[in-house]
């Protein structure tokens, strides 16, 4: 199974939300959720598209950030292969969200799957349309694709789309602090 467009979307505006949204660390630095201002926009700058822009007001950003810190554990329970454990929050959150899958495009094609919330608010249709995806993700063979970042201090969440699903970082900053650490630890080993 591939994604399309629009469930690669929804999983990207995911990790996203979880990132900016969710305390933790990121490559060993410190992550606080930003307010005010900059919450909103950090949700505006999430959902971007060279077609779509959409500024929050403050009660859809603090929705949002919500919904980021209520979907974190799905990425932390696939990354320790739990998926009973991940099914069953993302199933509680397709309960309380109701997504609609409705097939949009132009009159005679091509339609695309695309997945709405039960009416056409900014926080209620986005939340509908991640849970949706993230159904789809783990109701797939592709529900390990989901995951957390291996470097030491960080915590950070990831998609892999790599054809091998051998991805265990959730960006090359952090790939290369792993690496350039194994390589110092093997020159010290060799070093008389």
């Amino acid at each position: 199974m591939e994604f399309n467009s629009h469930v690669w979307r929804l999983l990207t505006v995911t990790t996203s939300l979880v990132n900016a949204l969710t305390p933790g660390l990121d490559g060993g630095r410190p992550v606080t959720v930003p307010e005010g201002p900059a919450l909103r926009e950090v949700v505006a700058e999430a959902v971007r598209t060279d077609d779509y822009r959409h500024h929050p007001s403050r009660a859809e950003a603090t929705a949002m950030a919500d919904l980021a810190r209520r979907v974190r554990p799905v990425f932390v329970s696939t990354e320790q292969e739990d998926l009973p454990a991940a099914a069953a929050l993302v199933n509680a959150l397709i309960e309380q969200t109701a997504p609609r899958p409705r097939l949009d495009g132009p009159e005679q094609g091509p339609f695309r799957l695309h997945f709405h919330g039960p009416d056409d608010s900014f926080e209620r249709g986005w939340a509908a349309g991640i849970a949706a995806g993230l159904a789809l993700a783990i109701g797939s063979d592709l529900a390990g694709r989901l995951g957390v970042c291996t470097a030491p201090d960080c915590d950070r969440v990831f998609v892999d789309s790599s054809r091998n699903a051998g991805r265990r970082f959730c960006s090359t900053r952090c790939q290369s602090r792993v690496k350039a650490a194994a390589h110092r630890a093997r020159l010290r080993a060799h070093a008389p």
